[in-house]
């Protein structure tokens, strides 16, 4: 069983940055991949970035140039950089990881963007 725990989220100003951390349980070398998504009220959990065990990345075009995934292989953790942050993306941040064949999630982690 894979356990992750989120943090970093909270209240920020448009342009302003933030940075989210996902602490594994287990070994990260031992995930095919991983990545963050979100979920806006009212909306479908859509992705945000993903990273493989290779160091491929992956960005949704919306946040192309704004956000950078990165792994920390030794603290286990899998980090989601957000710069220039606007309003539309204010939503439940959620990191999540493909071990073996199996999904597993964190329990999210609420980004608000003023402007």
């Amino acid at each position: 069983q894979v356990q992750l725990v989120e943090s970093g989220g909270g209240l920020v100003q448009a342009g302003g940055s933030l940075r989210l951390s996902c602490s594994a349980s287990g070994s990260i070398f031992s995930f095919t991949n991983m990545g963050w998504f979100r979920q806006a009220p009212g909306k479908q959990r859509e992705v945000v970035a993903t990273i493989t065990s290779g160091s491929r990345t992956n960005y949704a075009d919306s946040v192309k140039g704004r956000f950078t995934i990165s792994t920390d292989n030794a603290k286990n953790t899998v980090y989601l950089q957000m710069t220039s942050l606007k309003p539309e993306d204010t939503a439940v941040y959620y990191c999540a990881v493909v071990h073996v064949i199996n999904w597993y999630w964190g329990q999210g982690t609420q980004v608000t963007v003023s402007s």
